[in-house]
């Protein structure tokens, strides 16, 4: 069977759902817009598939932060976890025994980047017949174009090359593409999107694609293939064509009341949501037990918020790593007063203390909060070309500037100097650092390490001696496996 006649069968349904109204509706017929030969037809339809797949390529319907990006942090140097019925995953990932039947990377990992790549099929699909003006129609191409790239550089990053899906016609079971084969296609896709997209700040709404988001992840998918020429070229792109700045207080830079600056060039959009869904839900598992208060800024706890026994923590080694004076460590708290009213230094046990990098949403209900989740910043930019720059050549003056402009709003006084670094090692373990300090759960740091291959090195420095190197890609999920023989499994699992 063809995936297109179940999405057939799947758009009549839901078309059906919304024409219809009474008990008798079998013996009407659907004279509307909505009907299902009209649905991708109109802009309204295109604009709703569209939706979905901005909301699945970004992971808003799941838990829109804690299952996203922090499992890859537990298998860094910065985090841990403990509590609750997720420590037995958790552990897994710490401990580096995980294996292809984590629903993690079933669910978060692999299905929603495929859904997402599955409705920007759809809507390339039916351009042609949409009843909508020709530059219209170029600016939905381009989206389309540009979620299904982003959705492959995702599973790309988690699994290496994976089934190649360009149209609703293909069959459902399919080999895995060339590595070859699925980086040309994503970096041929995403040169597409942005000549077309519009500029930032033209898109149609906040959050929808625009030529600097998909510059951005050019920057960061040359990056971390170490095309340091290109990865470069697109971060002078962003630099010299658009007004991006840094935000000027760190501290301040994720608080909800903030999240539309000049520093975030892609995020995932968050809202407070009764269910969870498309929020962010962070904090709940960031409080330790019985928070009352934040003596150092005056936080206080509120009773529409929760406080989960899932408590995502961070290692002691990351938050004393920090210098002196870098504000960036602000946003981890290291005590607290409990609801007793006493003072809990959370330094008193081992790696408990906690980031409040998405400071709670005065606004927030339960388990939601509507903190964006960035994922591509002005500051990435930055030292994207930095770490480029320094693989080019060794280090140099602009490397050593670009990295003293993002300290410099951390806070930190005393520049960097290029007489500091004797050898491209040098500053490439500056930047490391530098980049883990500046974007500690934001989860980046699994990428770092493995860019710099210090991933099982570091593991290994922390005790999880089951770290072998076929650990930097993930396994394909059992399910997946088992529903398509056409697939070979990643080494070692």
């Amino acid at each position: 069977m063809k995936i297109k006649n179940i999405y057939k069968y799947l758009a009549v349904t839901m078309t059906t759902l919304l024409a219809v109204g009474c008990s008798d509706y079998l013996e009407e017929k659907p004279f509307s817009q909505l009907a299902p030969e009209n649905f991708l037809k109109t802009k309204e339809g295109i604009e709703s598939l569209m939706g979905a797949a901005y909301a699945n390529a970004s992971n808003m319907v799941s838990n829109n932060s804690i299952y996203v990006f922090a499992a890859d942090e537990w298998i860094t140097d910065f985090a841990y976890q403990s509590g609750d019925g997720v420590n037995a995953t958790a552990l897994q990932y710490i401990n580096f025994t995980w294996d292809a039947s984590i629903g993690l990377l079933q669910g978060e990992s692999w299905d929603y980047p495929y859904r997402a790549i599955r409705d920007a099929n759809l809507i390339l699909e039916n351009l042609d017949e949409l009843e909508v003006s020709e530059s219209l129609k170029t600016i939905y191409r381009a989206e389309a174009r540009f979620i299904r790239a982003t959705s492959y550089i995702k599973l790309f990053w988690k699994f290496g090359p994976v089934p190649l899906r360009t149209s609703t016609e293909d069959e459902v079971q399919l080999p895995r593409a060339s590595t070859e084969e699925l980086t040309n296609f994503i970096e041929t896709e995403l040169i597409a999107a942005l000549a077309d997209l519009p500029a930032p700040g033209q898109e149609a709404n906040y959050s929808r694609a625009h030529k600097a988001a998909a510059q951005g992840w050019l920057s960061n998918f040359y990056l971390n293939n170490k095309d340091w020429q290109k990865s470069a070229d697109f971060a002078k792109q962003i630099m010299d064509q658009w007004n991006y700045d840094l935000f000027p207080v760190y501290e301040d830079l994720f608080k909800v009341e903030n999240e539309r600056n000049s520093e975030y060039i892609w995020v995932r959009p968050a809202k407070t949501s009764a269910d969870r869904r498309a929020s962010n839900s962070w904090m709940n598992t960031a409080f330790p037990i019985g928070f009352a208060s934040d003596p150092r800024t005056g936080l206080q706890y509120s009773n529409a918020w929760r406080n989960w026994p899932n408590e995502f923590r961070i290692r002691d080694k990351f938050y004393f790593s920090f210098g002196e004076n870098d504000k960036r460590r602000d946003l981890i708290l290291h005590e607290y007063i409990n609801t007793d009213g006493n003072l809990i230094s959370l330094l008193d046990e081992v790696d408990n203390t906690r980031s409040f990098k998405y400071w709670p949403d005065p606004e927030g209900v339960n388990a939601s909060f509507g903190n964006d989740i960035p994922e591509i910043r002005y500051a990435e930019i930055l030292l994207n070309r930095a770490e480029s720059l320094n693989e080019l050549s060794g280090p140099n003056q602009e490397s050593i500037d670009l990295i003293n402009k993002v300290r410099s709003r951390a806070g930190i006084v005393t520049p960097l100097k290029l007489s500091d670094f004797s050898s491209k090692e040098d500053l490439r373990m500056h930047v490391l650092d530098e980049r883990g300090w500046e974007f500690y759960s934001e989860g980046k740091r699994r990428l770092d390490l493995i860019r710099m291959d210090k991933l099982v090195e570091f593991a290994h420095a922390r005790g999880a001696t089951n770290a072998k190197p076929f650990h930097r890609l993930y396994p394909i999920p059992f399910a997946t496996m088992d529903a398509n023989p056409l697939l070979t499994q990643n080494e070692g699992y």
